[in-house]
């Protein structure tokens, strides 16, 4: 026998033994593996592989599908445009999909883009929309399992009662209404057990998706998107910090006694818990609620302004998630009077003084129709040549009604109309807007829009009263700010006089347009022609 035929005689069995053992460690590590997961009843879902997955898989169709559709078509036709209706509308179902899949952070950034109205195309916004009443749901057990991880009792010894079914569902949370021991009823907010572990890895992944569309679309540049999921989301998944801004928001605003924040009871809360007073209320875009209750739908939308323009305007402090199911309207049992109930602080907004004082400047020069000042403080925050989009976006309305005064005319369906086509022939340059703009503005863009649409719904949109309240409010910032940059006590007395003086003009104004607006005048006008 050669030699290589006794090497190979020694080595061949000890290579079979090997890859025996091998294989039969790896057949008892899958098996055990797979008796593992079986006993963890693990969600498939949960795996960032799968999920990753299912989240590429959906960039490729979409890109593909915009890549591919208009190759037969000529630019600029009615077409052309059709066809991208179309693209836009099946990209958005392709997005609702994987949002309603992928769940927590993809439902929360989700929900962002159908807030922006007045951004995105309508085909994108109004599918998403639906994202508001689909969140996930997590069973008893799981809620169970986080209140006894995080509170270290049983529900039992925490509650007289819980209501299994939740009173609401959102993407990182769920609230279930409970009776203390001492017959308090509260709200209990829970976190979804599984949206912590998942939200790093899922803003990785939209990362990494955003930038391989970005190279295959240059024009489309929505990493802003990205930037604010990742500053934004861990304050939101803090409950701690949601409590402490409920606090501060109740102080800052405690003169207005239309205003109520549920109480924080912090022996019951934690990073995953908050637990509240219960407050019921019916939600602020819910006509038929309103007119049941007897509750004024003009009151209602001018007390929402005066307290976003104070929050905005005066203390640069911005609850940013006013959508309607985080704003309820009711009547206070004791005095009868209408209140509004703001729910959900984990989202605020802390603007820069110099970046308000701006802001401020910009708003009055829109609300005078001062074009040179809209085009200089447009540029300081950031917009360059695009200031008039800016002013358009900034305000939801056309350049043409924006040269003409918006606080003197009137919206329109058609303008409306105008307003809506123009976000889907300029997305490449509301994408570079939103990217050039500081970080601040984006999250006041989406609360514009949200406030705009509970405007709409109750039909007091762009009302006299809404700009108002907002000159009111930027008069007093500027002249807080004017006065904490005064040398002497009479500068200070003069600032005080001139911004004494403005509050009346523009107090004297909005009696003009109350008067002018009564039901008597109307009365009196049309019985002088019989008189006479």
């Amino acid at each position: 026998m050669s030699v290589t035929g006794v090497l190979l005689s020694v080595v061949m069995p000890l290579m079979a033994g090997r890859l025996l053992k091998v294989s039969s460690l790896a057949t008892a590590v899958f098996a055990s593996s797979g008796f593992y997961l079986y006993n963890r009843q693990l969600d498939f879902n949960d795996l960032s592989i799968i999920r990753f997955g299912r989240a590429a898989a959906t960039t490729a169709v979409i890109s593909y599908d915009y890549l591919t559709a208009f190759k037969h078509v000529e630019h600029g036709t009615e077409e052309y445009w059709a066809l991208k209706s179309k693209v836009h509308q099946r990209a958005a179902a392709h997005l609702l999909d994987l949002c309603c899949a992928n769940r927590g952070t993809f439902i929360k950034v989700g929900q962002h883009l159908g807030a922006l109205d007045y951004l995105l195309p309508e085909e994108y916004t109004a599918t998403l929309k639906v994202l508001h009443s689909r969140a996930p749901q997590s069973s008893m057990e799981e809620i169970k399992q986080v209140i006894r991880e995080d509170l270290g009792k049983e529900l039992s010894e925490l509650f007289v009662s819980f209501e299994e079914k939740p009173q609401g569902t959102a993407s990182l949370a769920q609230v279930h209404k409970a009776v203390l021991h001492d017959g308090r009823t509260v709200a209990v907010k829970v976190q979804h057990p599984k949206v912590q572990r998942q939200s790093s890895k899922d803003i990785v992944v939209m990362e990494v998706l955003l930038r391989a569309v970005h190279w295959l679309f240059p024009d489309f540049a929505f990493m802003w998107l990205v930037d604010e999921a990742k500053k934004n989301m861990p304050l939101e998944l803090d409950f701690i910090n949601e409590g402490h801004n409920a606090e501060r928001v109740a102080n800052m605003l405690a003169h207005y006694p239309f205003l109520k924040i549920p109480m924080i009871h912090w022996d019951l809360s934690t990073k995953r818990i908050l637990t509240m007073d219960f407050a019921e209320g019916g939600q602020v875009n819910d006509r038929d609620y309103m007119k049941e209750h007897d509750i004024n739908v003009n009151e209602i939308s001018e007390n929402l302004g005066k307290m976003y323009s104070e929050m905005i305007f005066v203390h640069g402090f911005v609850h940013c998630d006013p959508h309607p199911g985080n704003v309820l309207v009711r009547k206070c049992p004791e005095n009868k009077k209408t209140e509004i109930v703001l729910l959900d602080h984990g989202l605020y907004q802390i603007l820069q003084p110099d970046f308000r004082l701006d802001y401020c400047r910009l708003w009055q020069a829109l609300i005078n129709s001062d074009m040179s000042k809209v085009e200089r403080y447009s540029r300081r925050l950031g917009a360059g040549d695009l200031y008039p989009l800016f002013a358009c976006v900034l305000t939801a309305r056309s350049w043409t009604a924006v040269n003409a005064g918006i606080s003197s005319v009137p919206v329109t369906h058609s303008e409306d109309v105008e307003i809506r086509t123009n976000a889907t022939l300029y997305l490449p340059q509301i994408s570079e807007l939103l990217n050039r703009v500081p970080r601040q503005m984006l999250l006041l863009l989406k609360t514009n829009d949200l406030l705009r649409g509970i405007e709409t719904t109750l039909q007091t949109r762009a009302a006299s009263s809404s700009f108002i309240n907002m000159s009111r409010c930027c008069i007093r910032a500027l002249a807080r700010h004017k006065k904490s940059k005064a040398q002497s006590r009479r500068r200070r007395l003069q600032i005080k006089l001139a911004e004494s003086l403005s509050l009346w003009k523009l107090a004297l104004y909005e009696l003009f347009l109350w008067v002018r607006g009564s039901v008597s005048v109307h009365w009196l006008t049309a019985l002088l022609p019989f008189l006479h």
